[in-house]
């Protein structure tokens, strides 16, 4: 039987062990998905999210945060703390890449990557964000591929820097701001914005991995979570919702 389809005696609440998986904003749907079929498979396990930036669910894990398992959209910031001990060996499982969302009345009239500038109010991530980072490379690679102050043009039309790409996402769908640069999944997950693609020669692969928090709290939970995600059925929910897998 399928893994999402095992079942079990129920627990209350009170009876069930908690596993707190730390995970990036855009992981938000998936992972909520996979923990509903986590606690089935697992009758005695209550799954705990926490998502935010990967930046900062590592700065929470290095200053001593409850975590179980980490999974984040930036493999420098999983690296660091595997360097320092904190956490085990980390697998690739899921990649994503960006594209440009605008509101549904898109009042900038931006129609391809190229007309980006046309937007008065851009957000994107923080430089230390993923999904910020990841802008900039794409705006610098347009600098190289379209018009040599491509990037400048942009940057100086962006209104906000947002902690998590989820926020950026935000500001679009209220209307705060004509576009953003964020992950093709926070894009097919709302129904306020409408998205523009990014030529491949210009987008990055946003790569995500995962890792058991080194400490021995939940630590056999936190293997099964783990294999759950990287398992036939943890990819199919994965790529229903965008998500590429490895």
């Amino acid at each position: 039987m399928s893994a999402l389809l095992l079942g079990g005696c129920g627990a209350s609440a009170a009876d069930r062990d908690a596993l707190d998986v730390y995970a990036a904003s855009s992981l938000a749907e998936p992972f909520r998905e996979l923990s509903e079929a986590f606690e089935v498979a697992y009758p005695g396990t209550d799954v705990r999210l926490t998502l935010a930036g990967s930046q900062v669910l590592r700065l929470q894990i290095e200053h001593g945060a409850p975590a179980d398992v980490f999974a984040s959209a930036d493999p420098e910031h999983m690296q660091s703390l595997v360097d320092a001990g904190l956490v085990e060996a980390a697998r690739p499982f899921a990649s994503n890449e960006l594209v440009v969302i605008v509101p549904l009345s898109n009042p900038a009239g931006v129609g391809a990557f190229e007309q980006l500038p046309r937007a008065q109010r851009i957000v994107l991530g923080t430089e230390n964000v993923p999904a910020g980072r990841y802008a900039r490379e794409v705006l610098l690679r347009a600098s190289q591929q379209l018009d040599s102050d491509f990037a400048t043009r942009v940057l100086g039309h962006v209104v906000s820097e947002e902690s998590n790409v989820r926020l950026a996402r935000a500001k679009v769908e209220l209307g705060e701001a004509d576009a953003a640069l964020v992950y093709r999944t926070d894009a097919i997950s709302s129904d306020l914005v409408r998205w523009v693609e990014i030529p491949d020669a210009m987008n990055v692969a946003a790569s995500y991995v995962i890792g058991v928090v080194a400490h021995e709290r939940g630590a056999q939970a936190a293997e099964q979570w783990v294999d759950f995600v990287l398992s036939e059925d943890g990819r199919a929910v994965l790529l229903r919702h965008g998500f590429a897998v490895e």
